[in-house]
């Protein structure tokens, strides 16, 4: 008695993406700029004992790192796969925001604690260095964010980019509104206080970010696709009678693969099947990466992935 196993059917449509344009010299650009700033809060927060401007000066130092790494990914993640490393480089994006976000929240717990110390033992401030620096600030975080801003929604590291250096402008606003109030008010406790505002700002941005890099990390469905309407399509194709061991993950920032076994009991469909169901999950739902495995359903030898 003859018998057809199904798994033996295997249909592959790869498509490789390379993400948004290349960032280089955004990323080169930004770095520069803000390790530049950075030593200038620095220099000036001890000159004028303002634990605001060093509390942007941490935040912004660890921006830079930020950068650095997420420079890094997108170098590595067009590196070509290699035997041992069959998809290449790309999942060190989704490593490089999850050490970014954990490197923030490390860095503003510190800041925080050296502001609440402030508040019982306030330290004169040099009111017009906060505010001169704070305003280069907004010009250079300003500047930085823009050079991210076509691509913020792509790539999880340009995103990020984006999104911290327009908190940093931001933050930096505030910062020379705290010199503002500190030089017409003498209220001392301004100071610390829009340190905490600043950390503030820091932790709502950075737990999206850890939320998002921490979920790719785990291979979590990515944030947009939604998995029931991918499951839909696939069970609504002609032929399927059923989806099972259907998985969708991040391969980086920027690249979603997807792995599903379609049973088709009228025999596989061919490669023009394979191909327009790969290249409608591209279109509709961004999935780069897809590989069916086509199965006739044959009860004596069952999918032991069907669950």
């Amino acid at each position: 008695m003859a018998h057809h196993h199904g798994h033996q059917h295997h249909g592959h449509e790869h498509h490789h993406e390379h993400g948004p344009a290349n960032y280089s010299r955004a990323f080169a650009l930004g770095t520069a700029l803000n390790l530049g700033f950075v030593l200038v809060e620095v220099i000036f927060g001890f000159q004028a004992d303002s634990v605001a401007l060093l509390a942007d000066a941490g935040h912004n130092s660890s921006d830079v790192l930020g950068l650095i790494l997420a420079w890094s990914a997108s170098l590595l993640a067009r590196r070509r796969s290699s035997r041992r490393y069959t998809y290449g480089w790309r999942r060190f994006s989704i490593i490089a925001a999850l050490l970014n976000a954990t490197l923030l929240l490390v860095v503003t717990g510190g800041i925080s604690w050296e502001a609440i110390r402030r508040f019982s033992e306030p330290s004169p401030v040099a009111g017009g260095i906060m505010i001169a620096v704070a305003a280069l600030g907004v010009v250079i975080n300003t500047a930085t964010a823009l050079l991210f801003l076509s691509g913020r929604k792509q790539d999880l590291n340009i995103r990020a980019a984006f999104m911290h250096m327009a908190a940093d402008a931001m933050v930096a606003l505030g910062v020379v509104l705290a010199g503002i109030g500190i030089v017409l008010t003498h209220w001392l406790w301004l100071d610390p206080a829009i340190s905490l505002v600043i950390n503030a700002v820091v932790i709502i941005g950075t737990w999206e970010l850890l939320r998002d890099s921490f979920n790719l990390a785990i291979d979590a469905v990515p944030e947009g696709i939604d998995l029931v309407a991918v499951r839909t399509y696939l069970s609504e194709r002609p032929g399927v009678e059923q989806v099972h061991d259907l998985h969708i993950w991040g391969l980086s920032t920027n690249s979603t693969a997807l792995t599903a076994h379609l049973v088709m009991p009228s025999g596989h469909p061919g490669d023009v099947f394979l191909t327009q169901t790969c290249q409608e999950l591209h279109n509709h739902f961004g999935i780069e990466h897809s590989t069916i495995q086509v199965e006739m359903g044959d009860p004596s030898y069952p999918c032991t992935l069907d669950c």
